[in-house]
């Protein structure tokens, strides 16, 4: 039934209106620099939104309602034991279309003082503060393991032409930055995500005016230098699609692109084991056969989010489209996981979609009906994934422009399976728009989200609507909210990724189970990455140890080894196990 309701999708092209997306860029050739005044500003008002899970706290604003070309990037970034950061594009230009004052904005909901946001003002226009000196925008942000501090990353109007700069907090929340400037070394490049490595080394991925891609590294304690480009990266992507993550628990950093020039559009990915020396070719990201049938699994060019766990495994969400006769559609939209380390490798998340005849308007530039997904973990390993998600039936009249809402997933195994998802906000009159979820779980035990409330849908950096003062807000959510354990639940906390033990060493395994009501527990040894644990550690620990002293390491030469902790009711059957 799938199947010939999407034959039948090019005959309805024209009925429904906006079936296929559309892939623009703005206007961005101002060069004027200076920070935003808005004095006189009158307060604005309430936003037209429900939320339907958790709790929302307004931490700034803007009417730069464009925030991502292509895919989300991470705007929001737990450092434990400090606070939250989040970061957006801001503006407060109710007119014209250089936008003068536009800036990352940077807020921090601070846990060592009074558990709240550091810049908060009644006007949330005025709320956050200014990262860069001058107009910037299209940046990223990520947090330094290292000392907790934030680093976000911007382009703006260089002396050789637009360039990009990283900019690094003095303290956590702070708000007094440091600067790096990316000219002469990258040139003319633009759009670049980063993403901070184990040791501090501030991985950049640019794309040049040519749409041809540029990674760039500061070196852990080479501040303010960037390394010599790495190029290289064919196929060129044709629009800025890339994206980048770098492990918090060793020295590996991927690199994503979608090629939204290819017929099917396809992707691919590269990745470093040593924080951006030496690299992989190119490898193709062959998409899961999500349609089937005769219609083609394409990416969209909001795709690709990458992510490494706790367990240093790496992960990339996607949103996948159907393809007919070379037309790529907008609906069915489907939010997908991929793990190497998965068996399956793909797995699928939600599906989202409607009767085309039930489609009342566009969605707009750059989106599909269920798009731009982005991935976070807590502590104990849960995965959860939030997306913008439209709906059909929620339609701005001014601008004839479906209203989209926030959608969270969670999974309990790794991705391989999901629960159902969640539907977080209710628009109503606004439209909840480029979603990021915190990396990890933050305050209250509670996964965050930050996203736009567009007060009118369609955009204004676009020409579609009128200027409107925008929330940026940030929603903490519940993590039983989002997913069920059953009665127990914990992980393997060390040994997990990456470590070298040598014979004859002294190591520490540690690991969490909650409630320790169980009757005892086993600790096991696997040489074959898991397949099998022949050799047994500890036979019989009590429930409320969570160390055991391996005194003596065995001399084996293996490279794949695991360790499991298997929690046991008093027949010796397994309740829970994590490896």
């Amino acid at each position: 039934m799938l199947r010939l309701s999407l034959m039948l999708l090019p005959a309805l092209l024209f009925a429904a209106g906006d079936l296929s997306p559309v892939t623009v860029l703005p206007r961005d050739g101002a060069t004027s620099t200076g920070a935003a005044l808005v004095t006189g500003r009158p307060t604005p008002g309430g936003s037209s939104f429900r939320v339907d899970i958790g709790t929302v706290d307004t931490i700034g604003g803007t009417t730069y309602d464009w925030q991502a070309n292509g895919p989300g990037w991470r705007e929001l970034v737990y450092s434990p034991g400090y606070g939250l950061h989040a970061t957006w594009m801001y503006s407060a230009e109710m007119s014209g279309t250089t936008f003068p004052d536009r800036n990352m904005r940077y807020n921090y909901y601070d846990e060592g003082s009074g558990y709240g946001w550091n810049w908060i003002d009644p006007d949330y226009m005025q709320s956050g503060v200014n990262t860069f000196a001058q107009r910037s925008g299209y940046g990223s942000l990520d947090a330094d393991p290292t000392s907790g501090v934030a680093v976000i990353s911007c382009h703006y109007q260089g002396t050789g032409g637009v360039t990009p700069m990283v900019a690094i907090d003095a303290a956590p929340g702070a708000g007094i930055f440091d600067y790096a400037n990316g000219e002469p070394v990258l040139g003319v490049t633009q759009w670049p995500p980063i993403s901070v490595g184990q040791d501090g080394t501030i991985n950049i991925f640019p794309i040049t005016a040519t749409y041809d891609l540029s990674y760039s590294h500061i070196a852990a304690g080479n501040w303010p230098t960037f390394s010599t480009p790495v190029t290289g990266f064919s196929p060129s992507p044709g629009f800025p699609t890339q994206s980048i993550a770098a492990s918090k628990g060793s020295g590996r950093v991927c690199l994503t692109w979608e090629i939204s020039t290819d017929d099917p559009q396809d992707a691919y990915l590269r990745t470093s084991d040593d924080n951006g020396v030496t690299w992989t070719g190119p490898q193709s990201l062959q998409p899961p056969d999500a349609y089937g049938g005769d219609t083609v699994t394409a990416f969209h060019i909001t795709s690709l989010f990458p992510f490494y766990d706790n367990d240093d495994r790496l992960n990339i969400v996607a949103n996948l489209s159907p393809e007919v006769n070379d037309t790529v559609y907008i609906i069915p939209s489907q939010i997908w996981h991929y793990c190497p380390a998965n068996t399956p490798q793909w797995n699928r998340i939600h599906v989202a979609g409607c009767n085309p005849y039930n489609l009342l308007a566009a969605v707009g530039y750059n989106a599909t009906y269920a798009c731009r997904p982005s991935i976070g973990q807590d502590e104990d390993g849960d995965l959860f994934v939030a997306w913008e998600q439209f709906d059909s039936a929620n339609v701005e009249p001014s601008t004839s422009r479906l209203r989209a809402d926030v959608w969270v997933a969670g999974s309990i195994d790794g991705g391989i399976t999901w629960a159902p998802a969640r539907k977080l906000t209710t628009a109503g009159t606004a439209s909840c728009r480029f979603p990021c979820i915190s990396d990890m779980a933050g305050p209250g035990d509670s996964m965050a989200v930050v996203y736009e409330v567009d007060q009118c849908a369609g955009f204004f950096v676009q020409a579609e609507g009128p200027a409107t003062d925008n929330p940026i807000v940030v929603q903490k959510v519940p993590i039983d909210s989002l997913i069920q354990h059953g009665p127990y639940s914990g992980r393997v906390i060390r040994p997990n990724g990456g470590e070298v033990l040598f014979g004859g060493d002294t190591f520490h395994i540690k690991w969490s189970v909650t409630p320790q009501t169980f009757d005892h527990g086993v600790l096991s040894l696997s040489t074959d990455g898991g397949s099998t644990f022949p050799t047994v550690l500890g036979a019989s620990i009590p429930p409320a140890e969570t160390t055991y002293l391996w005194d003596s390491v065995p001399y084996l030469n293996y490279t794949h080894c695991r360790v499991k902790f298997a929690a046991k009711d008093s027949l010796g059957a397994t309740v829970f196990s994590d490896k």
